[in-house]
């Protein structure tokens, strides 16, 4: 347990902060210490951090990226049409999608893959009326191929996704503990901020989320927690309202 301040009663009395959450992975945070593809021991970590998170209760409903498989034949997609490029991109959303869930499936944790691709010989297509009757189940649902469409990321997906499964935050899991005033690496003496409003985050351009997903989320109240996959037990602390990461409220 943290010994960082916590503002919330609902922390101290051991309840989580949310009742369901969009937690948003990049294909990066799977490869582990390795160049490209998917590290298996690193994957088990991360679904077993969300395992803990689903005992507490919590519906969990994620959004996996790409890069980590993109990346690897991004060399031969250079010169590429852009809207071709995008779909390889979301070819590979689905690939982590269905290894997540054999991870999942590995521990006993249900889950569903849909694809916003029509890929129905490996994952059903998304329905959100299923999706949110799976959460309601206590099943994590996965959602692959980004938003189905080219040129949007799978922020802009995270953020879509979010509103139309009704979460209470998107959590955004990534590299660095929270979002700071400068780069942490090259700036030692960069502070990290505890919340920050939307605007700011726009104005000062901090690249939390891309502009569009930024956007989307100010625009339907709806905040966003940016925190590190790679802090052991950084996902748990988040979802009990523990001081982690960075907050951007509306």
């Amino acid at each position: 347990m943290s010994d960082a301040p916590q503002s919330s009663s609902q922390t101290t009395s051991g309840n989580p902060a949310y009742k369901r959450i969009l937690l948003k992975l990049s294909g990066e945070a799977l490869m582990g210490d390795d160049s490209y593809g998917i590290n298996r021991n690193t994957i088990s970590r991360i679904v077993s951090e969300i395992n803990e998170v689903v005992g507490l209760g919590v519906q969990v409903a994620v959004v996996i990226g790409g890069g980590n498989i993109f990346r690897g034949v991004a060399p031969a997609a250079e010169g590429m049409d852009r809207a071709t490029a995008d779909y390889m991109g979301m070819l590979a959303t689905v690939m982590n999608a269905l290894a997540l869930q054999d991870a999942m499936k590995h521990i006993g944790l249900k889950a569903r893959v849909q694809s916003a691709l029509n890929i129905e010989q490996v994952a059903e297509p998304y329905i959100r009326g299923k999706a949110i009757r799976y959460l309601e189940e206590g099943r994590v649902v996965i959602f692959g191929a980004g938003t189905g469409n080219p040129f949007f990321t799978t922020d802009t997906a995270a953020a879509l996704r979010g509103m139309e499964m009704n979460v209470d935050i998107v959590l955004k899991a990534t590299k660095v503990d929270g979002v700071y005033t400068d780069d942490p690496k090259t700036h030692p003496d960069a502070m990290r901020y505890k919340t920050i409003s939307f605007d700011e985050a726009i104005i000062k351009n901090l690249k939390v989320m891309d502009a569009t997903a930024l956007t989307l989320c100010r625009d339907q109240n709806l905040p966003i927690s940016v925190f590190s996959i790679f802090k052991q037990g950084a996902l748990k602390r988040v979802v009990m309202g523990e001081d982690e990461g960075t907050k951007v409220l509306p």
